[in-house]
């Protein structure tokens, strides 16, 4: 009898704690679908910009325009030009589904005669993580 009653206790057990497992991982499922679903998404009118031909020791700028797509709030945590000639300002408060924000870069021409080819690397929430745009010149030398 006690092997009975024994056997009863653990299979209540046991069910008790599959129970609580499946809880557990419907939940973890729910919460992983809702966060897919809250994503932003960056999405730029241009990703390219061509200033052409410019003079050697000219600061030139661009502002690239975006929106964001997405159902969540967009954070840009960080925005590294590819060198330090070329300086990217960055809205740094969450930007809210449907807003729009601007990345203005400066590309300081000073030693950088011929072809210019840089890049702005963003790093975000959204998915990709990280959206890179880009800056081209050719840069006159100053005789």
């Amino acid at each position: 009898m006690k092997k009975v009653i024994l056997l009863a206790s653990f299979a209540l057990v046991m069910t008790a704690c599959n129970s609580a497992t499946d809880r557990i991982e419907s939940s973890t499922e729910v919460e992983n679908e809702t966060m897919m679903e809250v994503l932003p998404e960056i999405v730029f009118e241009e990703e390219f910009h061509n200033f052409g031909e410019i003079n050697e020791g000219l600061v030139v700028e661009h502002v690239f325009s975006f929106k964001n797509e997405g159902e969540g709030p967009l954070i840009i945590s960080n925005a590294q030009g590819s060198c330090g000639c070329t300086v990217p300002v960055w809205p740094r408060q969450p930007i809210a589904p449907g807003a729009t924000g601007e990345i203005k870069v400066s590309f300081n021409s000073t030693g950088r005669a011929g072809k210019q080819d840089k890049r702005v690397t963003l790093t975000t929430n959204a998915v990709p993580q990280t959206k890179v745009l880009n800056i081209t010149s050719t840069v006159i030398a100053s005789n």
